[in-house]
């Protein structure tokens, strides 16, 4: 069993499941609730966070491994860095969200580096409360990213595929470790699945 933490929740899905509208979503709903909380996402925005932002552009290239050891690094940060970290904001009774984690870590690093490799990286790190993956296919997510001007290095539906493949190997892995796995239909209205959310959390 992994080390759980209380009111800390995390949000996975493909690209384009729209994660960070319900990030945000639920932050207004805290907000109204005048509950303390405290909105994260991965990569950070910290310098190891920044370098992963340039590497998933395109604008640097770096081995495949390189990237899972600063995703893990950044990943340090994230949790525990002593006053913005999650840990920090749990120790000061808020409730901390994030938008990613090590399950995409072990979804997106795995397409060319060893699924087991990137699972040793990050089996240490505590797990969140609630997890909720907003389900997607790969088609509907270039879909909805469409738009963007820019394509990060892992926007491709072949990729796509891959990586829906490797959040359920994840979960599969990780099923009876601790904290609990929802799988939401991300195809839903967005007030739906917030919604659903809401009720999971209690809010």
């Amino acid at each position: 069993m992994h080390q759980v933490l209380k009111n800390f929740i995390v949000l996975e899905g493909l690209d384009g499941a729209g994660t960070s509208t319900q990030l945000s979503a639920l932050g207004e709903i805290l907000k109204t609730k005048s509950r303390e909380y405290h909105l994260s996402c991965e990569p950070s925005d910290g310098p190891i966070g920044k370098l992963i932002r340039q590497i998933l552009k395109g604008a640097i290239t770096v081995h495949s491994d390189t990237l899972a050891y600063l995703f893990s690094a950044d990943r340090k940060e994230h949790l525990y860095a002593p006053e913005k970290g999650v840990l920090a904001q749990l120790n000061n009774n808020k409730m901390a969200i994030s938008d990613r984690y090590f399950y995409s870590s072990l979804a997106y690093q795995s397409i060319k580096s060893d699924f087991d490799f990137v699972y040793e990286l990050n089996k240490d790190f505590p797990l969140p409360e609630h997890l909720f993956f907003l389900d997607i296919s790969p088609e509907i997510g270039e879909k909805r990213l469409s738009s963007r001007d820019e394509k990060e290095i892992f926007e491709i539906p072949e990729i796509q595929i891959k990586v829906r493949d490797n959040y359920y190997r994840c979960f599969e892995r990780l099923k009876n470790a601790g904290g609990s796995i929802h799988i939401l239909d991300g195809t839903a209205a967005i007030e739906e699945i917030t919604l659903k959310i809401r009720n999971i959390l209690g809010l």
